[in-house]
């Protein structure tokens, strides 16, 4: 097997009025769900990536303040055909309070859509990573963690 190299990926949790805002993104015959972010490029600093990430997935061009890093996730896929990967999650966390939803808007070919999602509701989705228990149970100002590595499915 070839070795790869991990690719890290930013992201925040991003709360609403008690709900955390998810981007939809679609593979042939799947839909899946994921926390606005992407990759960092060389030589870029993680939050400047974030921002930039959340300017191009959402439409947030100001420096919406982070806190965290918050957890931090493997996501390792099984070595299934030419493309294993691993991803390295590290993952912040925002307030989108007194910002107008409607407004949210993607630059980004791949998110298909944006939507508010309640603690109760996540287990109805399929989110890469599955993080949903810890998305339901963490609070702002709650101590980073890291939550292992799970396989990507």
């Amino acid at each position: 097997m070839i070795p790869i190299e991990p690719r890290i990926r930013v992201s925040a949790i991003l709360r609403w009025k008690g709900s955390v805002l998810l981007c939809r993104h679609e593979k042939p015959g799947k839909e899946y769900w994921l926390l606005p972010g992407g990759g960092v490029n060389s030589g870029e600093s993680l939050v400047d990536a974030l921002h930039r990430e959340l300017g191009e997935e959402i439409g947030i061009d100001d420096q919406l303040p982070v806190e965290g890093p918050v957890a931090i996730v493997d996501s390792i896929a099984p070595a299934r055909g030419f493309a294993p990967k691993h991803v390295v999650h590290i993952i912040f966390a925002g307030d989108l309070g007194g910002r107008s939803l409607e407004a949210v808007t993607s630059r980004d070919a791949a998110v298909r859509g944006h939507r508010l999602f309640g603690s109760g509701e996540l287990d109805s989705v399929v989110l890469h990573p599955p993080i949903q228990r810890f998305l339901s149970r963490w609070q702002p100002g709650d101590p980073a963690v890291y939550l292992g590595a799970l396989w990507a499915p």
